[in-house]
């Protein structure tokens, strides 16, 4: 029997023999030890794999590993013939003009029946790929994948918007959910309770984080994975579509030595792509950054993240405890959710500390008071809180499809604008999948508190009166920038209702 640093010391490579690169689930395995093709067999299994191969006519040379040596070499096999797939994949849309998702979906629902006993079967991992090519292709962020009672239906967030993607017999997309629960090392026997975990892809040269999300439901487990980008592929200020001035303004704000800024909107308004934004800008060799996030979204080699983890204690108010004990220049916390870490974050900007973090409300003067309403004194806001930026994203009409469209007299007096002006409505055509739309744009208010929203603060305020303050002082309002967006036909009115502030 080969020990695991024998194994290690040999070049090993997985090869391929039609159906049988994989046999009995984990129990034999195809290899190729020093250009000698063998047949690997974990230590723990010798009875049923020689059971197996007892009805085979394999003539390669039998080779026993131990368990850590034989499961090392079982995640080989799975990562290199996946890439192998991959592979053939980004091969097939290079060569081929008819689309890739037609040539995969055609070829997998031909030998769907072949598979229904074997969740690791090629074609099961070569559909799985495809799921993830084509949500990269098409600028997915989450892929959901879900059971109904007689159906399997795999939907992208496109553009924040869900897009039906393929529906599939039950049985097939349960033998996807068991897939995607190996790669990610989730307990595939487990059904009855949540599970999260995470795994890495390949695709083009580009490594890509995937979280993923088991959640059991009434018909069977339903998975939303959600795609992670790099640091490096952070958008600017500039390319997130925030207006210049906005911009410079913030980064303004960015030059403090002390304070805090914070992002507000909804879910899914891009307020982390933001403030990790924001953090590339500033990092340097000079600065000592630390994050604290539920998850990290962003990985990143030059800033020190924290990821949140309340099984074992590890909670936003613990970690910025913890941080502060570690000399930071600059903090970063994923969200404040209580009082108890809108406490600790407001003393580390008292103390000495840039803050950056995010909280859920719609308007930027709004954040001031779900600050007071936590508990937050109202002088230790004024002297700690730089400026409030709120954001949304908005979906821009495909300019090669879109049509002209009218308004309607009620809202033409509720947006004011004139009833004749010409706006334009989403269609739909393969440049932007037929969805009418193609990207998306961040608009944003930044309200910086001056000396004057620090005297009115002084005094019982509520949301609007702020807002007043903050228009008079200059700040640009979200309602405002979307309206322009409707007149200039960079959005649709559909898209302004949907968006919905007023």
């Amino acid at each position: 029997m080969l020990d695991l640093e024998e194994v290690h010391n040999l070049n090993l490579e997985v090869v391929e023999y039609e159906s049988h690169y994989l046999a009995l689930k984990s129990f034999i395995l195809f290899s190729s030890i020093n250009d000698i093709d063998v047949i690997c067999i974990s230590k723990e299994h010798i009875g049923v794999s020689f059971d197996y191969l007892s009805k085979q006519s394999f003539e390669q040379e039998i080779v026993f590993l131990d368990d850590i040596s034989f499961e090392k070499l079982y995640t080989k096999t799975i990562e290199s013939l996946a890439d192998k797939r991959m592979s053939d994949i980004k091969q097939t849309t290079e060569d081929s003009k008819i689309e890739e998702d037609d040539i995969h979906l055609s070829e997998f629902l031909k030998i769907s029946s072949d598979i229904m006993t074997d969740e690791e079967s090629a074609p099961i991992i070569k559909f799985v790929n495809s799921l993830f090519y084509q949500a990269i292709k098409k600028n997915s962020s989450d892929i959901h994948i879900e059971l109904h009672e007689f159906k399997g239906e795999v939907r992208y967030r496109i553009d924040g918007v869900l897009i039906k993607h393929i529906e599939l017999d039950k049985n097939v997309m349960a033998l996807v959910v068991s897939r995607i629960k190996v790669i990610s090392n989730l307990d595939i026997s487990e059904k009855r309770v949540p599970q999260d975990g995470r795994t890495t892809i390949k695709i083009s040269g580009k490594t890509l984080d995937i979280r993923v999300s088991v959640l059991p439901s009434f018909y069977g487990e339903r998975v939303v994975m959600r795609i992670l980008m790099q640091s490096e592929n952070i958008p600017t200020l500039e390319n997130l579509g925030i207006s210049s001035d906005t911009g410079r303004e913030l980064l303004e704000l960015t030059k403090n030595s002390y304070g805090m800024i914070l992002v507000t909107g909804p879910t899914g308004s891009g307020k982390s792509t933001t403030l990790h934004s924001l953090l590339q800008t500033i990092e340097s060799t000079d600065k000592n950054i630390i994050t604290v996030e539920d998850p990290v979204e962003y990985k990143s080699d030059t800033i020190n993240q924290i990821q949140v983890n309340e099984k074992v204690g590890l909670t936003f108010a613990s970690g910025l405890r913890s941080i502060l004990r570690q000399d930071p220049d600059v903090i970063m916390i994923g969200e404040i959710r209580d009082n108890e870490t809108a406490s600790i974050a407001i003393q580390a900007a008292l103390t000495g500390h840039l803050v950056f973090s995010t909280l859920h409300t719609n308007r930027a003067p709004a954040a001031i008071t779900r600050l007071i309403d936590m508990g937050i004194e109202r002088f230790l806001i004024t002297s700690s809180i730089l400026g409030v930026m709120a954001q949304r994203l908005v979906r821009q009409l495909c300019p090669k499809c879109k049509e002209k469209d009218s308004l309607s007299a009620h809202y033409s007096n509720e947006l004011d604008i004139p009833i004749d002006h010409l706006i334009y409505k989403s269609n739909g055509c393969e440049v932007c999948s037929y969805t009418g739309y193609q990207g998306r744009r961040a608009i944003s208010e930044l309200f910086v508190i001056t000396d004057d929203v620090k005297k009115e603060l002084k005094n019982k305020i509520d949301d609007e009166q702020l807002m007043e303050i903050a228009i008079k002082n200059g700040m640009i309002t979200l309602s405002f920038q979307l309206k322009e967006m409707l007149k200039n036909g960079i959005t649709s009115l559909s898209e302004v209702i949907r968006i919905g502030i007023k």
